[in-house]
């Protein structure tokens, strides 16, 4: 049955390349497969589907869009897809070549595929996101023109698949036996789901994935040797990018050396002395029995373990120099140096430096989280900041009137503000209460927390209100302490965070992935680790990305965080070298105690309030500097808390109808 076109696509790009082309969708025979792609394929595999003009958005901007061609191949028993960037299209300057090519999959056996869901909007394209048995997803595929039953119909007739029975738009891949869900139950947050490893590619006289995709791939990207050519060589080759790249980041190290040089000889000797920093001798005391105190990265492992391989960034521990020390935090005194007479701010470099290294006073907070932020301009002046308070207050009012002004009979009528009403006002009252700003009953604190929700939920309807908001919102009303104010503080917070709060995790899935990155880079061995024992989702860092660290510090070193995270000073996805930074400074115990995901899952949440802030700052620091240009390239552009870039001809694309809730 063809599907319907439900919108007018004479002014895309895509479709308008499709036409040109002469062939938006098409289905290849086995028997014309192997003429028209003979080229590009193996001897022996064949291309089963292929879909042009398959789309990507790595932002929430159409003009961004990524188009390519989306293969499925048969190579002897097994199962293959591809989706290939168009070479040369490029609709938007700010994205290059080198963007395209982090999209492109290549040749991923579905023996590493776990599910597919299909979701179809109202209005609009269809689109699929492909799950992986790591946990892991690709972003979403969308299909310009249709052939989203054809790409399923297709891999139904050479891989087993089958419906959910939770939900009909989700496909099971290779699931031969009981679904076996593990939900982050413990987090007390949005569920996610841990799959089970799946079986490798067999080796057996067909090529692997990672050389059949050179030969697929040949036409767009550099060639990969063929099998032949690689005849006798061990698994590990010696032209292994990841490895190649580990081998510049540790050379990286020798342009550290300069960095603190003052510290570097005390930081040294107190390794050398007890294998513990300045800070952990001081916090050790209040460690609890099952968590070790924060030991150096050549902390031993217990007796009776095996052995554990060793950090390579411990090749050379003389140039091994941690961040700088961290500061006294932003006063009212030193705030009025970085201001003109206008209080307009003279080197907003220099501001975000000295916040980076030291945070912010209390009492200083609420003039300088409005410009971290983005609500006020670092340019503005006094009497500027003034006017837009007042008019954003009224504007807020406007917002705000429209729930209230909502009937008893409208909202019997009304599901989604009923359900969404009902959510904040469970959350509310179980948020940051043992505060003294929040508790007690009848907190009127409490009660402007669940207005400024109830108020952004319509003011961004499209996403609403999930789990987790009400964790961001408290800080800001604690420190703005005005309800207007928070309210669009918590606004351009969200400009940032919000795609963590998606119905399809896209935002959450590109930080985890970029995280499962930057850990190989960091540290092989310990992404290593956690590939063996099916922990690349990376999902035990979920909460840690989600809400930002809230529920792993306490409150004042929260917002001391957040501080230093949202100056960008040295990278605006500082959380994930946080992240990072956290997973080493355990990594003798999680490798030595041999952890499983759900073990390791309860370690982590245990972590919570037993982490030191400092030490941590200083070791994320040290390894955003040391991965360099390496680092940024391991993170998708688009990926939280980025902000799209800005284009006033741009269709925003939002959450669709029944993804609200």
């Amino acid at each position: 049955m063809q599907e319907p076109d439900l919108h007018d696509l004479s002014d895309d790009a895509d479709y308008a390349a499709s036409l040109q082309q002469g062939s938006a969708s098409m289905m290849m025979t086995r028997s014309d497969s192997g003429k028209s792609t003979s080229s590009s394929v193996p001897e022996g595999a064949e291309v089963v589907y292929l879909k042009d003009n398959v789309t990507i958005h790595p932002t929430q901007y159409a003009s961004e869009r990524i188009s390519g061609r989306l293969k499925l191949i048969k190579q002897g028993s097994s199962l293959f897809m591809t989706w290939i960037p168009y070479k040369g299209q490029i609709t938007n300057a700010s994205l290059s070549e080198r963007d395209r090519s982090l999209y492109t999959i290549r040749a991923v056996p579905f023996t590493d595929v776990r599910s597919i869901r299909r979701y179809t909007r109202t209005l609009g394209w269809q689109y699929i996101i492909v799950v992986l048995s790591s946990g892991l997803a690709f972003p979403s595929l969308y299909f310009y023109n249709g052939g989203v039953k054809e790409f399923l119909a297709t891999i139904k007739q050479h891989v087993f698949i089958a419906r959910s029975l939770e939900d009909a738009n989700v496909f099971l891949v290779n699931d031969f036996q009981n679904p076996f869900q593990r939900t982050l139950s413990s987090l007390e947050l949005p569920v996610s789901i841990a799959s089970r490893p799946s079986a490798s590619v067999s080796d057996g006289g067909e090529y692997s994935s990672y050389e059949l995709q050179g030969r697929i791939d040949g036409s767009i990207h550099e060639d990969i040797p063929r099998p032949s050519q690689n005849h006798g060589r061990q698994k590990h080759k010696s032209h292994d990018p990841a490895r190649d790249l580990t081998i510049q980041v540790l050379e990286k190290f020798s342009l550290v050396t300069k960095f603190a040089r003052d510290t570097s000889s005390q930081l040294f000797r107190e390794s050398n002395s007890n294998g513990y920093g300045a800070i952990e001798r001081k916090s050790s005391s209040h460690s609890p029995p099952d968590i070790p105190h924060e030991a150096s990265m050549d902390a031993k492992v217990a007796p009776g373990e095996g052995p554990v391989p060793s950090d390579p960034l411990e090749f050379d521990k003389m140039t091994l120099v941690w961040g700088k020390p961290r500061q006294p935090p932003l006063g009212s005194e030193e705030w009025e140096i970085f201001l003109d007479s206008e209080g307009r701010i003279i080197d907003s470099k220099a501001l975000k430096k000295r916040i980076f290294y030291g945070g912010v006073e209390h009492s200083t907070c609420k003039e300088v989280w409005p410009l971290l932020l983005g609500y006020h301009a670092y340019d503005s002046t006094y009497a500027e900041r003034e006017y837009l308070k007042s008019t954003k207050k009224s504007e807020y009012e406007i917002v705000k009137q429209q729930w209230q002004s909502i009937s008893t009979e409208q909202a019997k009528r009304f599901t989604k503000f009923r359900e969404r009403k009902g959510r904040i006002d469970k959350d509310v009252v179980r948020t940051d209460r043992t505060l003294s700003f929040y508790e007690g009953d009848d907190n009127a604190n409490v009660n402007i927390l669940r207005d400024i929700l109830l108020t952004y939920s319509f003011y961004n309807f499209d996403l609403g209100y999930c789990q987790g908001m009400s964790d961001l919102l408290s800080p800001i009303l604690f420190v703005m302490e005005d309800e207007s104010e928070a309210f669009w503080c918590f606004v351009a917070l969200m400009a940032r965070l919000g795609p963590n709060f998606n119905r399809d995790q896209n935002g959450m899935h590109s930080q985890l992935f970029a995280l499962s990155k930057l850990v190989e880079l960091l540290d092989s061995p310990l992404h290593n680790y956690f590939k063996q024992n099916d922990c690349l989702n990376y999902f035990f860092c979920f909460r840690w990305v989600l809400i930002q660290f809230k529920r792993e510090f306490e409150y004042k070193k929260t917002m001391r965080l957040w501080e230093v995270l949202w100056t960008h000073y040295l990278s605006e996805h500082l959380h994930l070298y946080v992240c990072v930074a956290i997973l080493k400074r355990y990594r003798n115990k999680i490798m030595g105690e041999h952890m499983d995901f759900d073990t390791l899952l309860k370690f982590t949440n245990e972590l919570s309030g037993h982490i030191d802030l400092d030490s941590i700052l200083r070791d994320a620091e040290a390894l955003c500097i040391c991965a360099g240009e390496n680092g940024a390239a391991c993170i998708p552009p688009g990926t939280p808390p980025s902000l799209p870039i800005e284009n006033e001809n741009a269709l925003l694309y939002t959450q669709e109808e029944d993804e609200v809730l």
